[in-house]
C-alpha cells in the first residue's frame, strides 16, 4: 500500500522550495507504462507550467492542501476561465478535458495536487505547448508573462 499523508506532503514540498522551478513531482506508478499515471506535484508561488493542452487524455488535478488557480485558454492564449482550488472552502479538484490548453498558477506556498493521467506516458507525445507562451527558458518573457496571469486572475475571481 502506498500511503500519502502530512510526513510525504511536506518532504515533497521540501524538495519543491529547493528546486529552482520551484516544484517537484512524487510518483507513485512505477513506471511510464503504467496504464494509471499518478503522482503528487508540489507546486510553490513562482513555478511556471508552460500553458500546454493533451491531444489524446483527460488530466485530473486533486489539491490536498494550499491553493492554486487552474486557468483555462482559448486558441488565441486569452483566459476563459479561471477555478480556484482550493480544499479550505470546499473545492478540491478539476478534470480537464482532452485539447483544452490549462496552466496552474499557484497562490500558496506548500500546494500539492495530486495528478492522475491514463497511461503509458511517452516524453512529448499526445502534449502540445502553447504558441503563444514564453518557453520555460526566456527567463524575462516568463517574470512578464506570470506577472500578466496574476493580474487578470485577480480581475476575474
Amino acid at each position: 500500500m502506498k500511503n500519502i499523508n502530512i510526513e510525504l506532503l511536506d518532504r515533497v514540498s521540501e524538495e519543491a522550495n529547493k528546486n529552482p522551478r520551484k516544484r517537484m513531482n512524487h510518483n507513485f506508478h512505477d513506471n511510464g507504462e503504467e496504464i494509471l499515471q499518478r503522482m503528487l506535484n508540489a507546486l510553490e508561488p513562482g513555478t511556471y507550467l508552460p500553458p500546454h493542452k493533451h491531444t489524446e487524455k483527460v488530466e485530473i488535478f486533486l489539491l490536498l492542501r494550499g491553493k492554486v488557480h487552474v486557468l483555462l485558454f482559448d486558441d488565441a492564449g486569452e483566459i476563459v476561465e479561471v477555478k480556484t482550488l482550493d480544499p479550505n472552502v470546499g473545492e478540491y479538484g478539476v478534470e480537464i478535458p482532452v485539447g483544452i490548453w490549462h496552466t496552474i498558477f499557484v497562490e500558496e506556498s506548500g500546494s500539492v495536487i495530486y495528478e492522475i493521467k491514463e497511461g503509458p506516458y511517452v516524453l512529448g507525445v499526445g502534449i502540445e505547448f502553447a504558441p503563444w507562451a514564453p518557453q520555460p527558458d526566456s527567463f524575462t518573457e516568463v517574470e512578464n508573462y506570470m506577472n500578466s496571469l496574476s493580474k487578470k486572475v485577480k480581475e476575474l475571481k
